[in-house]
Formats: structure tokens, sequence, C-alpha cells
């Protein structure tokens, strides 16, 4: 095994480990792993990034499922719309956009270049709430009563992220949850994380017909990541949440850099 290829499989266990002690964040490397270390067309990295998040996420769903954190009521709400979208946007819309997506005079923009400057704007937004020290308050749920038109609006929007770029929006799920259903913010990344987990498997069905998958690779990223997360809930009992996030959210920032420059150059 080459010396890329070890640093592309050691990052596996580091994507399930920082979602086990963080409960979300890590599906948001997965993307750029597969496609800078292993040299993966871009949208099929998307399809394998929604087959590993949904992997790892339904591990760590389980694990809240059993202590009680997680809101089914509110996960419905907000899921069910979230579903419909990831799963069209994967089915239809990922597969309609042209390749090459912008063409003008002698600039050509491919269809995945465009997709990685998408994903790489989408980290730097999720970097900035990861570094952000102070949490969402309680916002328009503030009375106790969640808005669930709202959720269902939000879930709409999440679905057609999450299908388009391959990541879980933990980061966009969380604040919501907090804010338009007055969840309590470990309650919210527990419930968030059921919700990536239902929406990254429906999001990989819809490519299904028109991927093709390459499953000895597949299946032992994943057995690491999920490796990870078992790791990542035993250490979250000795690491502050928080200054993990606000850690892993400056090196997503760097990520995202090397993205853009990558691309550009």
């Amino acid at each position: 095994m080459i010396g890329h290829e070890v640093i592309g499989y050691a990052s596996a266990i580091m994507v399930g480990l920082v979602i086990g002690l963080a409960g979300g964040g890590g599906s948001i490397l997965t993307v750029p792993i597969f496609v800078y270390v292993f040299n993966i067309p871009t949208v099929q990295a998307t399809t394998y990034s929604l087959f590993v998040v949904g992997s790892t996420s339904l591990i760590g769903s389980v694990n809240h499922l059993v202590q009680k954190r997680i809101d089914l009521r509110v996960t419905l709400a907000f899921a069910l719309p979230s579903f419909v979208s990831v799963y069209l946007s994967r089915r239809f819309l990922v597969p309609a956009l042209p390749d090459p997506l912008f063409r003008l005079n002698d600039f050509i923009l491919p269809k995945g270049d465009a997709i990685l400057f998408f994903f790489a704007l989408v980290m730097i937004i999720a970097a900035r709430a990861m570094i952000r020290s102070d949490s969402p308050e309680r916002g328009e749920a503030a009375d106790g009563n969640p808005r669930y038109g709202s959720l269902s609006l939000d879930g709409l929007a999440v679905g057609l992220l999450t299908g388009t770029i391959g990541a879980g929006g933990g980061f966009l799920i969380v604040p919501m949850l907090v804010l338009l259903a007055g969840l309590p913010i470990k309650r919210a990344i527990a419930t968030s994380v059921l919700i990536i987990a239902v929406n990254s498997f429906v999001g990989f069905l819809g490519d299904m017909n028109h991927t093709e998958l390459n499953w000895n690779f597949l299946l032992p990223f994943t057995g690491l990541s999920i490796t990870g997360i078992f790791m990542g809930m035993y250490f979250a009992r000795f690491v502050a949440p928080d200054k993990l996030k606000k850690g892993f959210g400056w090196f997503v920032l760097a990520v995202a850099g090397y993205m853009i420059v990558n691309e550009l150059t």
C-alpha cells in the first residue's frame, strides 16, 4: 500500500472519530479525501461519501436511540421533506447537470470542479459555525413549541445540499433543531445524527442506478470510519466537545482553502 493510501485510510478513522466525539462534522472531509487522496472523480466521490456518512452516522444514532436522546417527532418533521429532496437531487438533478457546467469563450468550468468549489464554500460556512464558541439560543421555539412548518422547509433545503455535495449537513441541522424545535444542544446533536444517517442512505439509493461502485474499496474505508466512531464515543467522556469543534473548525477551514487554491491553479 503506497503512502497516500495509508494517509487516506487513516483519515477514514479520523472521520468516524470526529463524528463520535462531536456528533457531526467529520463527514465534511470525506469528499476531499476521496478526490485529493484517492483521485476519485468528484461526482462518484459524493456518492461514496453518502454511503460512508450514512453507515457511520447510523452506528452513532443507535447509541443515541438507546440512551433516549433523540426526539423522533422532530426527526420526522425535518427528515421526511429532506428525504424527498435528497433523493430527487441525487436521482435527477446531479445527473442532469451538464458537463462542462459553464463555458464562455476559452473559459470552461467542468461539473466536477463546480461541485468542488461549492463544497469548499460549504466547508467555510461549516468551519465558521464550528469555530464560533457561542451556542444558538432557542430562537423561534423559545416557548417550547416546535415550528414544524419551518422545520419542513429547512429539511427540503438541507436535503438539496446533501444530495448535491454528499455531506451530511449536520452543521446546518443542529442550529435549526435548536432554533426551530427548541431542543437542547445535546439532544439536537443526537437527533441530527439520525437525520444525517437516513438522509445519506436515501441519497445513496438515488445513485444506485447510474453509478459504478468499487465495494472492495468502499467497504474497508467505511469499516475504518465505523471503528473511528466507536473510538470517538469512548473518548467523548474525556474530551470537551466545544474545544474539539473549534480546533476541527480551523482544520476544515484550512482544507477548504487548499481546495480553492488547488482548483484555481
